[in-house]
């Protein structure tokens, strides 16, 4: 928006101050004229008459030509005291924004390391300082997780994008070699492309919040997830135990099965093989619809725990086979939940494996 430059707001202030001022300077000394002076120069000790008014304003009168020249005089040199009184107050209570607005021309300019951190007690521009900082803050937390999302994703895409080079020159320079196996490869390191592809599309969309809420029942959302996932736990030899009852929130319900699949499979995969087990349900805590997943598998540590919702971070170092995924499972369900209004929690279980709490909002069963 395009705007004409009009007065600082430190002479607005100065302006202010001087004249509300002169402005009570003035009625102070039209008083005391009226009410304490008489036309003779005595004191009036009564409350005046209307021939006392009448006598101030008598050009011949002894009264007005006394007063008026000092009050002319006093009214100029308060002019004078006010303005340069006014301008040093208006800085002094001015020079917290500057300072703030210095920051934000910093910031403008592409630099968030800066802070204002202004001292003194707490007010209203010490407020708005520290809210500032902790804007800059958050923006250079996420600036810097978006740099290295986007160096990480450029990795894993580029991964499988050099394997199906070096396939396709190793078809090329050898005709006689067997086009079955290289297709076959082709199509596999394809499809984890694609795979990887549509997860980065569906975490972008998740941070966009572009859904309608809508009563759902994660019981119900649970047990579908389940169910779809029954042949990869036949696979890997992996109970599946779902308890729990009808839990309502409020969200998107593709959203909301795309994480109880994503917790579910992650939770598969990522167990002991031909014994291992995966408990998954609903219920309420706390006042909040919570669902709740946990797995054998692995002695994982507290450090390596708090690092399994960033993007492409694996719970192991297995690259191959159903372990690969493209390392974005739980981050999608940590933007699905902070999507809607939740709260993920994820600690190891001491005898291996996870145990992973999503809490959500919890609404009243819909008519």
């Amino acid at each position: 928006m395009t705007r004409g430059r009009g007065l600082s707001v430190r002479l607005k202030l100065t302006l202010s101050y001087v004249g509300f001022l002169l402005l009570a300077v003035a009625l102070l000394l039209t008083a005391a004229w009226l009410f304490l002076i008489g036309g003779d120069g005595t004191v009036i000790l009564q409350w005046p008459t209307l021939a006392d008014f009448a006598r101030v304003f008598d050009p011949g009168s002894f009264g007005p030509v006394v007063f008026i020249p000092a009050a002319i005089m006093a009214l100029g040199f308060l002019l004078v005291f006010g303005l340069v009184g006014g301008w040093i107050l208006a800085g002094r209570m001015l020079a917290p924004l500057d300072r703030i607005t210095a920051a934000t021309r910093t910031a403008a300019r592409g630099s968030l390391s800066h802070r204002i951190e202004l001292e003194g007690r707490h007010d209203e521009f010490r407020e708005l300082a520290d809210s500032f900082d902790t804007m800059l803050a958050r923006l250079e937390a996420h600036d810097a997780e978006r740099q290295r999302f986007a160096a990480n994703a450029s990795h894993e895409l580029r991964t499988p994008l050099a394997i199906m080079q070096s396939l396709l020159d190793v078809a090329r320079s050898d005709p006689n070699r067997d086009g079955g196996e290289i297709d076959e490869r082709l199509r596999a390191v394809n499809v984890r492309a694609i795979e990887l592809t549509e997860a980065l599309l569906l975490l972008s969309r998740t941070d966009q919040r572009s859904f309608v809420p809508e009563p759902v029942d994660l019981s119900l959302v649970v047990e579908e997830a389940a169910e779809t996932l029954v042949t990869l736990a036949e696979k890997h030899g992996v109970s599946v135990e779902v308890f729990g009852g009808e839990v309502f929130t409020s969200g998107s319900p593709a959203l909301l099965l795309q994480l109880a699949t994503n917790l579910l499979n992650n939770a598969i995969v990522h167990n002991v093989r031909d014994g291992g087990t995966v408990r998954v349900g609903t219920g309420v805590e706390s006042g909040s619809a919570v669902v709740v997943i946990e797995n054998t598998g692995e002695r994982l540590g507290p450090q390596l725990v708090a690092t399994l919702t960033e993007p492409f971070q694996r719970g192991t170092e297995r690259t191959g086979g159903d372990h690969a995924g493209v390392g974005l499972g739980l981050a999608i369900v940590e933007s699905i939940t902070r999507a809607h209004d939740g709260m993920l929690s994820l600690r190891p279980r001491p005898s291996g494996g996870l145990h992973v709490t999503v809490r959500l909002p919890l609404v009243r069963r819909p008519a």
